[in-house]
């Protein structure tokens, strides 16, 4: 486990994008539990992955279609958070970084760590918007 200062640039790269922290299982379950979609992203300190990751999310968030609420965890720092996240990423073994979309608690898209830490952030961001116009969208009756 990191020291927090060494952290703290990498929680708040997310958090600048409207990335919301969730550091407890409760705060997770909360998230993922409110009807709609919700992007959950599970952070690392990995430098290739996460640090192509982090940016690509960055890019995403300024898409127009966008989920209705974004969520981050931090693997190997906020534990319990995390376990509870991958826990909804069924079908899939833990991966950091990942990232996942969920429409009202089911799992409808998942970014594995593979498909993250040999491609660039901005083909990582085409992909997640890719994934927000498909799942987030906002449809008129």
């Amino acid at each position: 486990m990191y020291p927090e200062p060494m952290i703290a640039p990498f929680r708040e790269e997310l958090t600048r994008f409207g990335v919301e922290e969730t550091r407890t299982a409760a705060e997770v379950d909360k998230a993922v539990e409110t009807p709609g979609t919700v992007m959950v992203v599970v952070n690392s300190v990995c430098g290739c992955a996460a640090g192509k990751m982090r940016p690509a999310v960055g890019r995403a968030m300024q898409h127009a279609n966008l989920p209705d609420r974004s969520v981050t965890v931090f693997a190997g720092q906020d534990r319990e958070a995390t376990e509870k996240a991958r826990g909804y990423f069924t079908g899939y073994q833990p991966s950091s970084p990942s990232i996942g979309i969920l429409r009202d608690g089911k799992l409808v898209y998942f970014m594995e760590r593979y498909q993250i830490e040999s491609r660039d952030a901005g083909a990582i961001a085409a992909d997640l918007t890719a994934a927000f116009d498909k799942f987030c969208a906002k449809t008129t009756a």
